[in-house]
This record gives structure tokens, C-alpha cells and sequence, in this order.
């Protein structure tokens, strides 16, 4: 992981690098590949002082999206066990919404859902605004997870099972939707 540390009206001391060095290495174990070879993660942490307290934001760059806290204490130390509880959550909260979803509800509401925009699309509706954008590759489930980390109603991806382009959306009764490319046979 690599971390870096900025002091607003304090030092850096090497205690303070070493905690932080072992505290957010704890968060690598969450971002583990399937042959537990660890993904390079970027973590930004900010510590200001003030007369009554000391506030530390961490900010980490994972595969999943961006992670954030912010944490007030008396000392450093004790904000940053905060800040690394609050990170940690923020993690469980997505996989543990993850593991509710299932893979074959997604298909179904998917079927409803082209349905429904069949019938409500009748005219046609020019752009405002042209944005262009790299398709990561990756699974369902990280798409998910992305989407919700940048607290977006859709996601464009290239699924790693298929290789094509996919997007995965939010629907308004609080399942998720998936759309899949189909090749044109047509040609």
C-alpha cells in the first residue's frame, strides 16, 4: 500500500508513519485477489491539529472506488483507530449488501425493466452532454459495489466472464438491473 501522510500543524514523526503503515495494511486483507496476491492500494491521510483535538482524514483509492473518513479526537492515535473502524464498515456494509443480492434476480428484473422502457419510449431524445469513459474489467458483483461506493444509479463495465460491455443500474423498487451487449449477427 502506498501511503501518504500530511501534517497541518504538526510533524510526522516515525511512530506515527509505522501506525499508520500497520494500521491500514489491515485493509489490504479486503482487497485480496483469488490467488490472495494483494492489489496496490493508495491511502492519503491528513492530520490537522488543533488546540482542544486532532482530526485525521483518510482517504483510500481501492479497486471498489474511494474510501473516506473522518475522524475527531484527543489524540492522534485514537483518531486514527476511528478513522480505520469506520473504513473497515464501509466495506462490510457493501459486501454484506452484495451477498443479498442474487445474480438470478438481476436477469428478471432485467426482463421487466427492457419491458417497461419499450413501452415508455416513444420519442426520440437528442443528448446534452457527450462524456467518454474506460470500461474497467470486472464482475458483477465489483460493478455493484462501484456503483454504490460512487453512489451512482448506474455503472459501465466490461465483464471479466464475458468480455463484453455491461452496465448495471439501480432500480427505483431497490433491486439492480443488468444490461448485456449482444453481438449483432445481422452483419
Amino acid at each position: 500500500m502506498l501511503i501518504n501522510i500530511v501534517g497541518k500543524n504538526l510533524d510526522i514523526t516515525d511512530a506515527m508513519r509505522e501506525r499508520t503503515e500497520k494500521k491500514l495494511s489491515v485493509l489490504n486483507k479486503y482487497f485480496a485477489d483469488s490467488d490472495n496476491e494483494e492489489r496496490l492500494l493508495r491511502a492519503k491521510l491528513l492530520v490537522k491539529t488543533y488546540s482542544d483535538h486532532q482530526k485525521v482524514e483518510v482517504t483510500v483509492n481501492t479497486p471498489i472506488g474511494l474510501l473516506r473518513s473522518e475522524v475527531k479526537a484527543i489524540d492522534f492515535y485514537a483518531a486514527l483507530d476511528l478513522s480505520i473502524d469506520k473504513l473497515e464498515d464501509q466495506i462490510r456494509r457493501q459486501k454484506t449488501r452484495m451477498s443479498r443480492k442474487n445474480r438470478e434476480k438481476l436477469s428478471v428484473a432485467f426482463l421487466e425493466e427492457m419491458n417497461q422502457i419499450e413501452q415508455e419510449q416513444q420519442e426520440e431524445v437528442t443528448p446534452v452532454r457527450t462524456k467518454e469513459i474506460f470500461a474497467q474489467k470486472m464482475d458483477l458483483n465489483d460493478a455493484v459495489v462501484q456503483m454504490e461506493m460512487l453512489n451512482h444509479t448506474f455503472f459501465i463495465y466490461t465483464d471479466s466472464e464475458t468480455n463484453e460491455i455491461a452496465v448495471v443500474y439501480k432500480r427505483y423498487d431497490g433491486g439492480y438491473g443488468l444490461l448485456e451487449v449482444e453481438k449483432d449477427t445481422s452483419v
